[in-house]
């Protein structure tokens, strides 16, 4: 009988940002091909000494695929490490459809994405009382073109929180799609490179007047994230509606109310 092949997400990149069960998968794993170009290799301290162990940054999908098959074939459990969450931007259906036509079984563990690292690691909030309560993650076109209707100038109309994945090498791509959807030059943009990654985090802030430039100045053109967001600077403001949720005079089901 084959193992099985769990696909983990590491996170952002910092290693204590991955799950319990993540950390439980890699420590029982006897192979784990990771995402080298993505992940980091502080990930793999939660390997045992004697798994098996490879880089996947010079392999094609055929390659990846056949990895995975033959190591099930030998191990009880094998870890496709993946950066962030392997649901987002992971090619994860790619991948696991060799594995099911194989007989394979297959478990996926989510891990933390880079969007809600980078977030944390600005201190910001993405939703706001009657500011925004909506978030999209995107990113805009490249090799990969997008859907119709989700352009980033469409996406952006909504005036909602955005979360621009793999398009930091085309900021200014980004900020021309922005404002054609009507947001203002003042609007608030930060910029998170490689977030949670020791000593390698960076954080830029900005509008769409001068993002660009601090990007490229920066040299900042890849492993980070766009966060576009009428609730950025939100702790520097006291006049926006505060959440009913922690109101004296709102009742719920732990707590009465005081009027």
């Amino acid at each position: 009988m084959s193992g099985q092949v769990w696909f983990v997400g590491a996170g952002p990149g910092a290693a204590d940002l991955i799950t319990v069960r993540g950390t439980r998968l890699l420590a029982e794993a006897g192979a784990v091909l990771y995402a080298g170009s993505l992940v980091s290799k502080a990930a793999l301290e939660w390997t045992r000494a004697d798994c098996e162990i490879a880089n996947s940054a010079g392999m094609t999908l055929d390659e990846i695929a056949y990895w995975l098959i033959e190591r099930a074939a030998r191990h009880a459990t094998v870890v496709r490490l993946q950066t962030g969450d392997p649901s987002l931007y992971g090619a994860l259906a790619e991948m696991a459809r060799p594995l099911d036509a194989a007989g394979i079984r297959v478990g996926i563990v989510p891990g933390v994405s880079s969007a809600m690292a980078s977030a944390a690691a600005a201190g910001e909030t993405l939703t706001l009382p009657e500011v925004t309560q909506t978030l999209i993650f995107t990113r805009i076109a490249g090799r990969t073109p997008m859907p119709e209707g989700e352009s980033l100038a469409a996406l952006a109309a909504h005036g909602c929180s955005l979360c621009i994945y793999l398009s930091i090498d085309r900021i200014a791509s980004v900020v021309a799609e922005l404002r054609s959807a009507g947001w203002s030059d003042s609007a608030p943009i930060v910029v998170v490179e490689k977030a949670s990654w020791p000593g390698e985090e960076r954080i830029l802030r900005g509008t769409l007047t001068d993002i660009a430039a601090q990007c490229r100045e920066a040299g900042i053109d890849r492993q980070a994230m766009i966060l576009a967001s009428p609730a950025l600077g939100a702790r520097e403001r006291d006049t926006t509606a505060v959440s009913r949720l922690y109101d004296a005079g709102f009742a719920h089901g732990f707590r009465g109310s005081t009027d």
